[in-house]
């Protein structure tokens, strides 16, 4: 090629490339067939991301659950008094109709001072409390400080919410001590966060309740709040098919979390009943 008098830029000797396609990446699809109404498809991995989570979800979880309806069976309780938290669990996992372990450990331990309970699904409840005890350490170690027991909860309260409607199963209670003594929070799989000094969670909680109702103090001394803990979910197994197994019963304080004892709910009836 032969540059013109007075041309002094340079020429390629390449045509020029046709880029065209780019302004439509799927070919000759409209903007319009992608709307929320379209269910999805094989193509959907490759389609913008930008079309939110919920396209995956189909049909709508509301539906599914009509051809899932799970039976949930567990008893879980925690109370705080004068000098901490009593946490206490039954370890029965049921499926259905049919007993899928005897050895389930409804605890989880989510730092020192923090500890989490199981109801539900215990997938869900196993993978979000351990979720939890990451974002923890990651606050301890962004804040030099160890996170509290009210910003632990509210924090798997916001996960929780944001997953509201997707078919989680989550009934936690979140125990602990911090700065501003000992803390305990209930949340769920559809956002609620509330506070108390006790609550029961699970199919056996109903048997619970009418223990603790009876015999609970604020101003209980340790032995007094250890027992109260182990006798209500006893009284739980014994009154529920779904709860049963080995009854453990946690305590917290300014020190941490402690695990005070486990005994099998058999043993227990025979030692309860010789009482009487």
């Amino acid at each position: 090629h032969r540059k013109a008098a007075g041309d002094t830029a340079p020429r390629s000797v390449y045509p020029a490339m046709d880029l065209s396609f780019m302004d439509s990446p799927f070919g000759a699809r409209e903007e319009d067939e992608f709307s929320a109404n379209d269910g999805p498809d094989a193509l959907d991995a490759a389609k913008p991301a930008l079309l939110g989570p919920e396209r995956a979800l189909a049909p709508p979880m509301g539906a599914a659950q009509e051809h899932m309806k799970i039976v949930h069976g567990t008893t879980t309780l925690a109370f705080k008094y004068k000098s901490g938290v009593i946490v206490a669990v039954d370890s029965r996992a049921s499926a259905g109709a049919y007993i899928a372990s005897q050895n389930v450990k409804k605890v989880i331990e989510i730092n020192e001072f923090l500890l989490g309970t199981m109801a539900g699904g215990a997938a869900d409840c196993q993978f979000w409390q351990r979720y939890l005890g990451m974002r923890c350490r990651l606050y301890e170690l962004n804040h030099k400080e160890r996170i509290s027991v009210a910003s632990a909860s509210k924090l798997l309260q916001n996960i929780l919410y944001g997953y509201r409607g997707y078919g989680l199963s989550i009934g936690t209670m979140i125990a602990g001590w911090d700065h501003r003594g000992p803390g305990l929070y209930y949340c769920d799989s559809e956002g609620t966060r509330v506070e108390g000094n006790l609550f029961s969670v699970g199919s056996g909680s109903l048997f619970a309740y009418g223990i603790l109702d009876s015999n609970y103090k604020y101003d209980m001394e340790f032995d007094q709040a250890v027992e109260l803990g182990r006798r209500a979910i006893y009284h739980a197994t014994h009154n529920d098919a779904y709860s049963g197994g080995t009854v453990r019963v946690y305590h917290i304080d300014g020190k941490g979390w402690k695990r005070i004892s486990e005994d099998d709910a058999t043993k227990l009836h025979y030692h309860y009943n010789g009482q009487a």
